[in-house]
Order: C-alpha cells, then sequence, then structure tokens
C-alpha cells in the first residue's frame, strides 16, 4: 500500500510541476507583432497594462479598428492556408485590445492582457492560465490526484474503521486525513468530469461559454471560379489602394515594393466565405482523435507529463488546427468547388507574362 501511494504521489506531483513550468514558461500567448505604426503600438501598450492582471483600470484609451492596410502585419499568415476563420468581409478576425489579427481559437485574456490560444479558464491553484500547451498536463494532474485522494480516504477510513471495532479513541489526524483527501478528491474529481468532455469534443471551457456560436470560414477555392449567390468570396492578396500605393516619394523603394507586389501577385488565392450552423464545431475529429490531439498518441503520453499536446504545433500548410468533416460537408452544402488537385500542392500559380501582364 505505502508502494502504491509513493506512486500515485510522484505521479500526482510530477504533473503539478510540469503544469506549473508550462503556465509560467509558455502559457499559449500569440506573439505580439511589431510592424505597426509607433503611435497604434503605444495604444496597444497601454491597453495591455491597464486592464492586464491587478492593474486593470477601466481608462478611456480608443478602440483601434481593424487594419484595412491590405499588406498589413501578420495578415499573410491566414491567407497562406488553406482554411482560416474569419469575419463577414474574409478578413481573419481582429482583437482591437492586442492591436492585431487574431488566430483562431485565440481569446483575449483580460487578466493576462494578452491573446492565449485554446485558451480554458484561469485556474488560482497552479497560478495561471491553463491553455493549450498545458489543458494535457491538468488533465493528468486532476487524473493521478483524483486516485491519490480515494487511496487516502480508502486507507483512513479503513484504519479509523479498525480503532472504532478495537473501541479506541478515533485518531484526530485520521480524521483530518479523510476530511482533507474528501474535499481535494471531490474537486480534482469534479475536474475530471468537466474536463473529459471537453477532451473527446475538441472543445474548451471559452466554446462551451458560447454553444449556439457560429463560425465564418474562409475556405480556399480554385481562382477561376465563378461567382455565386450561395457564399460570397474575398481574393489574397488584397488589392491595393490608391492611398496605399502612393505611400512613398523615394522611386527606388516604389519600384521595389512594386517588385514586391508583383511577385506576390503569382500566387493570388481566392477563398469562399462559409457560414457554419449554430453549434457545430469545424476542429471536431471525432471522439478519438480529438483525444490523441491533446493528449498525444501513446500511452506513455497519456500517463506521464511528457511533452506538449500535438495541437501545439501550427506549422501545418493547410490550417492552424486540424479540421473535421465540417469542412467538406459545407463545401457540399454550398456546392463549392475543390482545388485542382494537378496542381503541385495544390498551389495555383498565376504566369504573368503569359497573361500579358
Amino acid at each position: 500500500m505505502l508502494a502504491l501511494f509513493c506512486c500515485l504521489f510522484i505521479l500526482a506531483f510530477g504533473s503539478y510541476i510540469r503544469l506549473v513550468l508550462a503556465i509560467k514558461r509558455d502559457p499559449g500567448l500569440v506573439p505580439l507583432l511589431r510592424e505597426r505604426d509607433p503611435e497604434t503600438a503605444e495604444i496597444a501598450e497601454k491597453r495591455r497594462k491597464s486592464r492586464s492582471g491587478r492593474n486593470r483600470e477601466p481608462g478611456n484609451l480608443p478602440w483601434v479598428p481593424p487594419d484595412t492596410d491590405p499588406n498589413s502585419p501578420g495578415l499573410e499568415a491566414f491567407y497562406s492556408k488553406d482554411v482560416f476563420v474569419c469575419e463577414w468581409d474574409g478578413r481573419p478576425k481582429w482583437c482591437s485590445e492586442c492591436c492585431q489579427w487574431k488566430p483562431e481559437r485565440a481569446h483575449h485574456s483580460s487578466d493576462l492582457g494578452r491573446c492565449v490560444r485554446k485558451m480554458d479558464h484561469l485556474c488560482p491553484w497552479v497560478g495561471g492560465m491553463v491553455s493549450e500547451t498545458s489543458f494535457n498536463f491538468f488533465t493528468q494532474f486532476t487524473f493521478w490526484t483524483t486516485f491519490l485522494c480515494v487511496l487516502c480516504v480508502a486507507v483512513s477510513a479503513y484504519s479509523l474503521q479498525q480503532q472504532i471495532a478495537e473501541g479506541v479513541q478515533a485518531d484526530g489526524w485520521i480524521i483530518a486525513v479523510i476530511a482533507i483527501s474528501s474535499f481535494f478528491g471531490f474537486f480534482a474529481f469534479g475536474m475530471i468530469l468537466t474536463g473529459v468532455p471537453f477532451l473527446y469534443h475538441n472543445t474548451t471551457n471559452i466554446d462551451a461559454l458560447k454553444k449556439s456560436q457560429i463560425f465564418l470560414l474562409a475556405v480556399r477555392i480554385p481562382r477561376d471560379t465563378p461567382p455565386s449567390s450561395q457564399y460570397p468570396t474575398i481574393t489574397y492578396p488584397l488589392p491595393l489602394t490608391q492611398h496605399t500605393a502612393a505611400g512613398t516619394d523615394d522611386q527606388q523603394e516604389q519600384g521595389t515594393a512594386d517588385d514586391v507586389r508583383a511577385r506576390d501577385m503569382q500566387a493570388i488565392r481566392k477563398f469562399a466565405i462559409l457560414q457554419t450552423e449554430a453549434g457545430e464545431n469545424p476542429w471536431d475529429l471525432g471522439p478519438w482523435e480529438n483525444f490523441k490531439s491533446v493528449m498525444g498518441t501513446s500511452v506513455a503520453e497519456w500517463l506521464l507529463p511528457i511533452r506538449h499536446s500535438p495541437c501545439c504545433r501550427h506549422d501545418s500548410m493547410v490550417s492552424d488546427y486540424p479540421y473535421g468533416s465540417l469542412v467538406e460537408e459545407l463545401r457540399k452544402r454550398y456546392g463549392v468547388p475543390h482545388l485542382n488537385e494537378k496542381t503541385p500542392n495544390g498551389a495555383e500559380m498565376h504566369n504573368l507574362a503569359a497573361n500579358g501582364n
């Protein structure tokens, strides 16, 4: 029994330390882009300082609208993907607090003053925000803590029963262990009951608060797709306005900008803006795949706090997070054509010379 207690204690304590380190070192914050005008950057910094943590103050800082610059910093990170969450105009979601484009499944935390990827909840017991970088460790911690508390309650209750049977006065320490272990055991078990559905549905506490939310997805389509009354479209890179094009008087700098623009035009991407029904989850991969996307692909990763969740990797050229079958269903629902599979890597390269441009 002592050996079992030691094993459970090591697993629970190890998971807790790994959880705290993950939250302190990498709480899943969205990196800040510094490539913006100084005035907007200063406003963003003031907003974060005045509305984060204990220094939260209402203030009268001006609201920063979405950046209308076609070459807005960070915009290319979205339309270089094949699918991303967008607004009605086809642009990504905008965070007026951080003053930059907000990645999908990211939410702004007023406690941290930053956007957090796949934010779940702020946990005072671990001293930080539980998000995509720590949710698997949080699950392991509550799992092993529950088993540890159950063992403590069982052994203490047995000892108490033996003392009562022998007519010995009950030991106060045993009663205290039963009370404390029961309290933390019920609390940890409650967190498991709450978190397990999130694992199997690929959702978070934030999503649970918005069960009826709808999503707008920018889904890449062939560039020559004709207009449709079923859905609007948007083409990237966005066209330069006259005001934007006349941004510099230096002939050499203007020539360089034109060269860069011409290069970008060789990889035009067109997207259909598709709306989901209320409650539909675009990232639902099925219970088993949802579980593995958070907890890992091996039994060792499920039980031991080894590494971050697979969903923390955002290096796919298709999307930030893997999408489920809903994207294909939306294509059929709205009659959206697929990309030309004959083109290398699905890329549609536009030859300017061949078109006389």
